[in-house]
């Protein structure tokens, strides 16, 4: 099994946060040390970026900030844009490093993208060249609501553009009105050539830990490295 997954969504705010802990407490059930990244955070809430605050909380693994989230950006916006008001500039090379520290402190790290797969993070570079950075298989949240097929399929069909593995993908009911999500959730089952791990149910008190019994991680079959 790869030594960690990069984790993105079909957009913003369709629960990769939830996504990331829930896969963080599952193998740390399976008995794995296991640590969150979240290489670029955008959006401030009381001093806090609370993305990282609940990777770190799923986490069984102890780490510094800096390596953690190498990024914290304050503006709740694109991360380029957000990066240029603070007077930032994002390296991916320098992400790469603090990923490589996590790596040699726990047997699975999680890293949870910004934005959807494509979101720029500079005038050269987006999502999809982090991800490839890294060299990690991709684990895709599709937040259900009217439109998710095309984002879904659209996704997926970037990752595999990008060279790298769709090795599974989450379905979170982020709208508890979408009409036919049985049927949704079949379509892309059948269209989408990875499995998937589980459905998580809409719940405005949210508990990734909970969640976690819901994935199934033992589809996520032994890969190899990402070139």
């Amino acid at each position: 099994m790869p030594a960690g997954y990069f984790v993105t969504g079909t957009d913003t705010a369709v629960g990769k946060t939830l996504t990331s802990c829930a896969l963080l407490y599952a193998f740390a059930r399976a008995g794995k040390t296991v640590i969150g990244m979240k290489p670029i955070a955008a959006g401030c809430e009381n001093g806090q970026w609370m993305d990282v605050e609940r990777l770190v909380e799923a986490s069984n693994v102890s780490a510094a900030r800096e390596w953690i989230n190498p990024y914290a950006l304050v503006p709740p916006m694109a991360p380029h844009i957000a990066a240029e008001q603070t007077g930032l500039v994002i390296d991916i090379t320098a992400i790469q490093q603090a990923f490589q520290v996590l790596q040699q402190m726990a047997e699975m790290v999680i890293v949870e993208g910004v934005g959807g797969f494509l979101v720029p993070l500079d005038d050269r570079y987006d999502s999809s060249d982090l991800a490839r950075a890294l060299k990690l298989p991709v684990i895709l949240t599709v937040g259900l609501r009217l439109g998710c097929l095309n984002h879904a399929l659209l996704t997926a069909r970037a990752i595999h553009a990008s060279g790298l593995t769709l090795a599974g993908w989450v379905a979170n009911q982020i709208d508890p009105y979408m009409e036919c999500q049985a049927e949704n959730i079949r379509a892309l089952q059948q269209r989408l050539d990875c499995p998937l791990l589980g459905v998580l149910p809409f719940n405005e008190q949210i508990e990734a830990k909970e969640y976690a019994e819901l994935l199934d991680i033992s589809q996520l079959i032994p890969l190899p490295n990402q070139t």
